[in-house]
């Protein structure tokens, strides 16, 4: 069974990030969505509030599971019997940063990278602009999934989105 990860803070999942999910859970047997835990950082949602949303929003998908990471990515992989990373891509900027990490986990664990460019359409979009709409009340519904975007705008009307 060929399974990928997608990894990443996910607060919140873009619709961006689905087509990046969706379209690799077309290529591979199983795909996992490993949200970072990064106890440093603190982000809109809890960790169990953006696996929680994610699974909601992947319940159509049937090869893809949501998990938790900490630590060395490749690690996780290498403990999962992952053999390939997934990354959107949205512009050269993100090139540059992905195929560094790429090359490095190829060398660190023999993990294969694959560089999706995302679709026209979410070249723009991140979960920092989103939060930053969100958090002066604009309309992200178009942006983000459905439930999603329910929830940041409570989170906005509590001032913490």
């Amino acid at each position: 069974m060929k399974k990928a990860v997608c990894p990443g803070s996910f607060d919140p999942i873009t619709n961006g990030h689905l087509d990046v999910i969706e379209r690799a859970s077309g290529l591979f047997d199983h795909v996992v969505i490993a949200v970072l835990v990064n106890s440093s950082k603190s982000g809109v949602f809890t960790v169990e509030e953006r696996v929680d949303l994610i699974k909601d929003s992947v319940k159509h998908l049937t090869n893809v599971t949501v998990d938790t990471w900490s630590g060395l990515l490749v690690d996780y992989c290498e403990r999962n019997d992952i053999s390939a990373i997934v990354k959107g891509l949205r512009a050269v900027s993100d090139f540059d940063y992905e195929l560094q990490m790429a090359q490095l986990n190829l060398q660190l664990k023999g993990i294969d990278t694959f560089l999706m460019a995302t679709k026209p359409t979410y070249s723009f979009l991140s979960s920092s602009l989103v939060r930053e709409i969100a958090r002066y009340g604009g309309d992200v519904s178009a942006l983000v999934p459905p439930r999603v975007a329910s929830e940041l705008a409570k989170k906005a009307g509590k001032g913490s989105a």
